[in-house]
């Protein structure tokens, strides 16, 4: 928990525009104490919690680690409690690439980043790959869930926010589709620092991330939470990996009923011993 908390201070103070030093003056204390809290080395004592989290503006629950939201999200919370699966259930064409590239020979772990309602994970399931998955959405995991259990394979599938959760433990693939634009950048670096360094030598991640494009009109979803990421923006975090694809595209998508477009960037990165 010291861990999930410091990186959490971290994250919520920058959120509000505060300093370590202004947030310390905030709360009545020495700017040390508050560089400890966020490295770790310490914990807030339980009575300055509440002072904390309103200085923080965030619940306490929340600060601490635990999934609480006053409002969805993701607007695919309601989306996927409709009892079709809103994107079918043909696997992404990059699903047939970890194949290729990785095929499960021996046991390796993967790990879905943002499953949705999980046709990829459980593609990947059926074809050998011991398949670890999360998603912010109760409706996704739920339909994961049934889907696996329909097939016949086991996902593990549990209910995180991809800003909040990090690795502790080593994976063989790493595999995200259309989820990476819900990373702020202030903690892009963070978070993919985390994901190369808690990925087995020799593994692949496997990437795909809307990119901003002054041409392509806003997709018709309004989603609150989405941050725009840029051309060439992913593959500046693999510059010590061996690259095997990084491509862009626009495709056309037909989303909530209304016609648009997308642009796309598609990586798959290995991570090879210097």
């Amino acid at each position: 928990m010291k861990e999930t908390l410091a990186r959490n201070i971290v994250r919520y103070r920058k959120e509000r525009g505060l300093t370590q030093e202004e947030l310390a003056a905030r709360l009545g204390l020495s700017f040390q104490a508050v560089s400890k809290w966020e490295n770790a080395q310490s914990l807030p004592e339980l009575s300055l919690l509440p002072q904390l989290s309103a200085t923080l503006q965030v619940g306490i629950d929340k600060l601490l680690g635990y999934l609480s939201y006053d409002k969805a999200v993701t607007v695919y919370e309601e989306e996927y409690k409709t009892p079709d699966y809103i994107w079918g259930l043909e696997p992404n064409s990059a699903c047939y690439q970890v194949l290729q590239l990785m095929p499960p020979t021996r046991r390796l772990k993967l790990l879905d980043i943002g499953c949705g309602e999980g046709k990829d994970a459980v593609f990947f399931a059926r074809n050998g790959y011991d398949v670890t998955a999360f998603d912010i959405t109760d409706a996704g995991i739920s339909k994961t869930k049934r889907l696996a259990e329909k097939t016949g394979v086991h996902v593990n599938v549990f209910k995180a926010d991809i800003m909040d959760f990090r690795l502790d433990s080593g994976f063989d693939v790493l595999y995200s589709s259309g989820v990476l634009h819900y990373i702020k950048p202030d903690f892009r670096d963070e978070i993919f620092d985390n994901y190369k360094r808690f990925t087995n030598e020799n593994g692949l991640h496997v990437f795909n991330v809307f990119v901003h494009k002054p041409f392509i009109a806003p997709p018709p979803e309004k989603e609150t939470n989405a941050h725009k990421w840029h051309s060439g923006e992913l593959i500046g975090h693999y510059r010590d990996w061996f690259l095997h694809e990084s491509s862009e595209v626009v495709f056309d998508c037909n989303s909530s009923g209304v016609p648009h477009q997308h642009a796309m960037t598609k990586l798959i990165a290995r991570k090879v011993s210097a």
